[in-house]
């Protein structure tokens, strides 16, 4: 998905943990739906983790696993190359 490397960034800046509605504030145009699912097939992957809480109003957050930081250094290069090649496009 379009918005999973978001996600993790998003994550990764703001560790250990996010909460739902701040992770859809950092991405705006992203509805709520997709954001859910979004973030289920990562925990499904094993990339990031939900911590619920049991109180009211529900408090859940989401933070990256040891396999989505493994993720981090290669973003970071393929940052690097899109910022070294951003001019040889026409």
């Amino acid at each position: 998905g379009k918005y999973k490397v978001i996600i993790l960034y998003w994550l990764n800046e703001n560790q250990p943990a996010m909460r739902f509605n701040e992770l859809k504030r950092c991405i705006d145009k992203i509805s709520f739906r997709t954001l859910s699912n979004t973030l289920k097939e990562m925990e499904r992957d094993k990339l990031i983790f939900r911590k619920e809480y049991p109180q009211i109003p529900p408090k859940v957050e989401y933070g990256l696993l040891e396999r989505g930081k493994s993720l981090v250094p290669v973003l970071d290069m393929l940052c690097q190359w899109g910022n070294k090649h951003k001019n040889d496009v026409l």
